[in-house]
């Protein structure tokens, strides 16, 4: 499966990072030991995650992994990572609702000792489906899974999104609102239409995901429907798995006070990338997973609220992932990886998908 080559994720040493970490923590527990630090091979361009252990008699917490923010210098893919956000979603996560989420600890708001604001967490052990190569791939623990085990990752996995939204308390979740006037879905999409708008700033724009973004008010939904917490980057791919039952929910920079079909658009359309881009290089990747309809059905019967307007929703999701993939290869170009084509266009991978979203013949 012939694809780019994955994207430079940091300009950063780990090293380098380690040793200022032990610097740090000595400041919040005198005389313990950072040891096994580590980078996962799957870090994100988002922010960074850094794995360690510490020693010492007197805190419980021996496992942790530390979210740091962009590395300034790596040609950021969003404009700014508001880690004091992530902490206290978690942290409110954990407080209101059942969903599994890592134990936040500290948060670091001076970007002084590892060079931009970083929070540190419990680990959780386990396996997350990849992306690189993608779960849909074979050769991966979740593509060589039964049909009944993936079944069971599957209804896991939207009990998670129906917990989080029916428990969550929605008032708690109005502080994610952007500034701004119209309601929290108007918002949100003015939102992603000013991180639009700051991607293709001196560059040259895409005119796929402007129509995408015209069409989106041709489909504007009647009725909204109520908003609640949404976790932003809903996907398997941001779980990690005990067996086949999800032990931490992760990622979560993009979350949301929103409509609830913005979290389910989200899952469906991302399996949906994944699915037709192994099918694109000739393989069947996973056609009975994650199905929009088995999604939608279930994601009703546990909350009692039939998902409305999913066309809409889903084009919102590939028109969103379009601007994060923009943003990315522009970011790959900078760094001498690719070369910017004449169409812009090209550049988004799902172009063709997007395009039939806007045509209306996609599903």
């Amino acid at each position: 499966m012939a694809t780019a080559p994955r994207p430079r994720t940091s300009t950063r040493e780990p090293e380098e990072l380690g040793r200022r970490l032990a610097g740090w923590l000595d400041t919040k527990l005198p005389g313990a030991k950072v040891v096994n630090v580590s980078v996962p091979g799957s870090n994100g361009m988002s922010s960074e995650t850094l794995l360690f252990d510490i020693e010492h008699p007197d805190t419980p917490l021996r496992a942790c992994a530390l979210r740091l923010a962009a590395d300034p210098a790596a040609y950021t893919v969003f404009p700014t990572y508001d880690m004091p956000r992530q902490h206290r979603v978690m942290r409110l996560v954990a407080e209101h609702t059942d969903v599994p989420v890592p134990r936040v600890q500290w948060l670091e708001e001076d970007p002084g000792p590892l060079g931009a604001p970083f929070f540190v967490m419990a680990r959780a052990e386990g396996r997350v489906p990849p992306d690189v190569m993608p779960y849909t791939y074979e050769g991966n623990w979740l593509y060589d899974a039964t049909d009944a085990e993936r079944a069971a990752l599957q209804e896991a996995s939207i009990a998670l999104l129906a917990r989080l939204h029916d428990q969550f308390p929605p008032k708690e979740a109005e502080f994610l609102l952007p500034a701004g006037a119209g309601s929290p879905l108007r918002r949100h999409v003015e939102a992603q239409r000013a991180y639009y708008d700051w991607v293709v700033g001196g560059l040259a724009p895409s005119p796929l995901i402007e129509r995408a973004f015209a069409r989106l008010e041709e489909l504007w939904p009647a009725d909204e429907g109520p908003s609640v917490l949404n976790w932003g980057d809903a996907r398997i791919g941001n779980v990690i798995y005990d067996g086949f039952t999800p032990a931490a929910v992760l990622d979560w920079e993009m979350a949301a006070y929103a409509p609830r079909e913005v979290d389910l658009g989200w899952t469906v359309y991302l399996h949906r990338f994944f699915q037709d881009l192994t099918v694109s290089f000739g393989q069947p990747g996973l056609p009975d997973f994650l199905r929009r309809e088995d999604l939608e059905r279930r994601y009703a019967e546990l909350t009692g609220h039939t998902p409305r307007d999913m066309e809409f929703h889903t084009l919102y999701a590939a028109l969103r992932h379009a601007i994060v993939m923009l943003r990315i290869a522009y970011r790959q170009a900078h760094f001498g990886e690719v070369e910017i084509p004449a169409d812009p266009d090209g550049l988004i991978l799902h172009h063709a998908s997007l395009a039939a979203m806007v045509q209306g013949t996609y599903w």
